[in-house]
């Protein structure tokens, strides 16, 4: 029978639809056209749609605010920002590849990487990357080294980190360990036992997934004792209230950019934000826009530097 339907499959594409006008002993599912009615209800408006979906959706309960988003919260937005984006010197139609007729947009990029290094007491940012988990990856990748390929995680980051991090390591060749929380803190002790000459880094999140604060200064003292680097995952708000990375030790800080004033957007992707001490500044993936001056003399805007990172496996 399985046969038969498909021949007639085949003669249909061939022939057209008008082969099956006849045909009543196959089922839909076995690509025929039955002829009586099939259950299903009739079509509808888009009004009518419209109404259905904001009936079903009134039966939700809907909060003012929510704790449960683990990195993804709505935040007031005022409402210049959309005037501000929206601006003819700031917003061009053009890819910021093309620099001469997207100044625009390199400037909004150069304002971000500006303001991102304010926060994070850093040296250099990048353009920014998919979204925070990104972030956290591409800072364990760039610590990776000939002779270090092995990278010690907190287990009090978000599972979603741990998991694009783990990913990461997987196709590049790198030792993943996950360092267990104690008391929702990151268990410094199992770290002073396992790092060594092969850590490469050491990545915490502060704020961590259970809203603690880590002790994060000494933790950057063991990992630089052991001479490896320290990534800092951070929510840019906090960083108003609580010490930048830099002021911690960081050689790498990412996170995060939802919490800068995007909407939720049903879970992103949203923006990863990524800044280093100069001396990473050439293992940063992704791009840099800087600022120089065109041949009359004028401030003009640039891609300064693409980074290829080297992955030693």
């Amino acid at each position: 029978m399985q046969i038969i339907a498909e021949i007639i499959l085949v003669l249909a594409i061939l022939a057209g639809i008008e082969i099956y006008r006849e045909v009543h002993c196959f089922k839909r599912t076995d690509y025929a056209i039955v002829s009586e009615k099939l259950n299903i209800p009739e079509g509808k408006s888009e009004l009518e749609v419209r109404r259905e979906m904001e009936n079903i959706a009134s039966k939700n309960q809907v909060f003012k605010t929510i704790f449960r988003g683990a990195g993804a919260y709505r935040h007031f937005i005022p409402s210049i920002v959309n005037s501000v984006i929206s601006k003819e010197n700031l917003l061009t139609a053009y890819t910021p590849y093309q620099a001469e007729i997207s100044q625009g947009i390199l400037q909004s990029i150069f304002e971000y990487q500006t303001m991102i290094c304010d926060l994070t007491g850093m040296d250099v940012s990048n353009a920014s990357v998919y979204d925070g988990a990104t972030a956290a990856a591409e800072g364990v990748a760039m610590c990776q080294e000939r002779k270090r390929h092995k990278a010690l995680i907190s287990g009090t980051v978000p599972p979603y980190v741990l998991e694009v991090v783990e990913t990461y390591c997987f196709g590049n060749g790198m030792e993943l360990e996950v360092i267990p929380e104690k008391d929702g803190l990151t268990d410094k002790e199992y770290l002073k036992e396992h790092i060594d000459a092969q850590t490469a880094c050491v990545y915490i999140q502060h704020p961590n997934y259970y809203g603690n604060l880590e002790d994060a200064e000494e933790i950057g003292e063991i990992v630089h004792d052991a001479g490896a680097k320290y990534v800092m995952g951070v929510n840019p708000i906090s960083l108003g209230v609580i010490k930048t990375p830099a002021e911690y030790g960081a050689d790498v800080a990412v996170g995060e950019g939802q919490p800068l004033g995007l909407s939720l957007g049903f879970g992103g992707p949203y923006l990863g934000f990524m800044a280093s001490k100069e001396a990473m500044m050439r293992k940063l993936p992704g791009r840099i826009v800087g600022e120089t001056v065109d041949h009359n003399g004028k401030t003009a805007l640039n891609h300064i530097l693409y980074c290829f990172v080297w992955r030693f496996n």
